[in-house]
């Protein structure tokens, strides 16, 4: 089954070219620890999700990439192309030559309408390429204009058009020192309504990952770059193909796997009444955890210790959880390699700190006409707010 990716303003391109090339370098390596035959349905998957037919050999990514401004684009064009191992589809852009001025309103309002039609025919053509469409693997930032307001502005209208189809956001985190002085504006705004249209929020910290640059692979000058690339190898070491749970010899047929769809049940159903070794340890309570194991060792790996009932909250049992996927094919150039992807309480104090901060800019109305000539209301803003701290509230009392 395929995917196709919308890569949105100057962040999600960055990256969305990261990823395709990572996820082609790996599938392309001999390197993989397993039999040629397994290596061999590894790529056809690998390809089969994220490239559709080849142009003399090239693999063509199924991606569509919007900005409104052209030099990033032709960049990540130009950059695909040069590297002779796969490129983008010669019509999948949608550019302009005025940006959004890191307005979400300017983009969520203007942008968006204004170039609609345009931008979903172009989606929409890229879905009919596929034999087998499994969803969309949106990627974006929040802080800037276009990014997060075309984001979601184009996130809502795939809701309405591609209602069965999974949509999965791959959002960037902002620096919490601040990239752009209205991010926590532009934050709140795309948070808010992506929280009512996508199915699923794939999260990246950008002071996070800034910290694994420095702290783990030792580099003193981090560029976007190196951010960038250490983006699309957690991505790529998640949307590889693995074994399915049902079979130990055939890749799962959806890339994007498990049910993203939490079920909390009505109000007054008594816990569980779980009991753990671990009970005195604080974690962050989670409703979903997902361990995806690749290369040498995966069978004999010990993961019991997601099983603990301790690590979820009182209403889900750990068999209903918690996932795990495996296959000998290693990622990369790792001989073992293990990814983690969890819902749970880890983003209640950014959130709760981003809402605090956009609060006391929005309570001493601050840059609030910028957005208002566009037609954001104070009403929207206020809306958001409460919608987003009922998220931080349903996420604490886990």
């Amino acid at each position: 089954m395929s995917i196709v990716t919308v890569q949105l303003g100057q962040c999600g391109n960055q990256i969305g070219f990261e990823v395709f090339d990572a996820l082609l370098r790996d599938s392309q390596s001999s390197h993989g620890l397993c039999c040629k035959r397994e290596n061999e349905a590894y790529q056809a998957s690998c390809k089969e999700r994220f490239f559709s037919e080849e142009e003399n050999g090239v693999p063509i990514a199924r991606a569509v990439l919007v900005d409104m401004e052209p030099k990033v684009i032709n960049q990540t064009l130009s950059k695909a192309a040069q590297s002779g191992r796969w490129k983008y589809g010669q019509h999948a852009c949608f550019c302009q030559k005025q940006g959004s001025g890191n307005n979400w309103a300017y983009g969520y309002s203007v942008h968006g309408p204004r170039h609609e039609e345009s931008i979903m025919n172009l989606i929409r053509k890229e879905v009919e390429k596929c034999d087998s469409f499994s969803g969309f693997f949106i990627i974006m930032s929040m802080a800037g204009g276009t990014g997060s307001g075309i984001g979601a502005f184009v996130t809502q209208n795939l809701q309405d058009q591609y209602s069965n189809s999974l949509k999965m956001n791959q959002i960037i985190w902002p620096y919490g020192t601040g990239e752009v002085i209205v991010q926590n504006y532009n934050s709140i705004l795309t948070l808010s309504h992506l929280y009512r249209s996508s199915d699923a929020l794939l999260v990246h910290e950008n002071d996070a990952v800034h910290k694994i640059c420095a702290k783990l692979m030792n580099i003193k000058q981090i560029s976007f770059s190196d951010i960038n690339q250490v983006l699309a190898h957690q991505l790529g070491s998640v949307f590889q193909p693995t074994y399915s749970a049902e079979s130990s010899f055939h890749y799962r047929r959806n890339p994007l796997g498990i049910d993203w769809h939490v079920r909390p049940p009505s109000s007054g159903l008594p816990s569980l009444g779980k009991k753990s070794l671990n009970k005195d340890l604080h974690f962050n309570t989670s409703i979903a955890n997902l361990v995806i194991l690749r290369g040498k060792d995966v069978q004999s790996a010990d993961v019991e210790g997601f099983k603990d009932p301790a690590l979820y909250t009182s209403w889900l049992e750990p068999v209903n959880a918690f996932n795990v996927w495996k296959t000998q094919r290693a990622f990369s150039k790792y001989e073992k390699s293990a990814v983690l992807v969890s819902n749970s309480q880890f983003l209640v104090k950014p959130l709760d700190m981003i809402v605090g901060k956009a609060w006391n800019m929005f309570a001493s109305k601050a840059y609030i006409h910028q957005y208002t000539k566009f037609g954001i209301e104070e009403e929207d803003f206020l809306d958001s707010f409460t919608s987003l701290e009922q998220v931080v509230a349903s996420y604490c009392n886990l």
